[in-house]
C-alpha cells in the first residue's frame, strides 16, 4: 500500500458512471417493477453503496476509508439503456475514486443478476470515472468526447 501518513485531510469527492445495456423489454420490465427477485432500482442502489463501504476489502492494496456520504442513482437513458451514477465523498488522506468506481459495477452486476432469468444479452460497460476533486492531485473532470 502506498503511504498516506503524510498526506493532508482534506475533503475529497468521486464521481464515476457506467451503463447496462439491455432489450429494451427488460428494461421495461425494471421500471414496472415487474422482475420476480424484486425491486431493482433499490436492490442496486443497496448494492453499490454496501460496495463502496468495502472497497478496502475487495481491491489489494486499496486503503479502506471511513466514507462520509455515498449516493447510488439508477436511471433509464434511452429505451435500452440503464445508467448508473455514484457518487463518493470522505474527509481524509487518500481519495474515493476507487469506492465510487467500485459502487458503479456492483450495482450493474446486481442488475444483470436480477434481470438475468429475463435477458441473457444483458452487457455492462462504459464504467470510468467522470470526476474527482480534492487531495493533492487537485480536481479532476471528464472532457466529453
Amino acid at each position: 500500500m502506498v503511504d498516506v501518513g503524510e498526506k493532508a485531510v482534506t475533503h475529497r469527492v468521486a464521481v464515476a458512471a457506467g451503463a447496462v445495456h439491455m432489450k429494451p423489454a427488460t428494461l421495461e420490465l425494471i421500471s414496472g417493477g415487474k422482475i420476480a427477485k424484486g425491486d431493482v432500482f433499490a436492490t442496486a442502489r443497496i448494492a453499490g453503496i454496501m460496495a463502496a463501504k468495502k472497497t478496502g476489502e475487495l481491491i489489494p492494496l486499496c486503503h479502506p476509508l471511513g466514507i462520509d456520504s455515498v449516493s447510488v442513482e439508477l436511471e433509464p437513458n434511452g429505451p435500452s439503456t440503464l445508467a448508473i451514477t455514484a457518487t463518493v465523498s470522505v474527509t481524509g488522506k487518500t481519495g474515493v475514486e476507487m469506492e465510487a468506481l467500485t459502487a458503479v459495477s456492483v450495482a450493474a452486476l446486481t442488475v444483470y443478476d436480477m434481470c438475468k432469468a429475463v435477458d441473457k444479452d444483458i452487457v455492462i460497460g462504459d464504467i470510468r470515472l467522470e470526476a474527482k476533486s480534492g487531495g493533492r492531485s487537485g480536481d479532476y473532470r471528464r472532457q466529453p468526447s
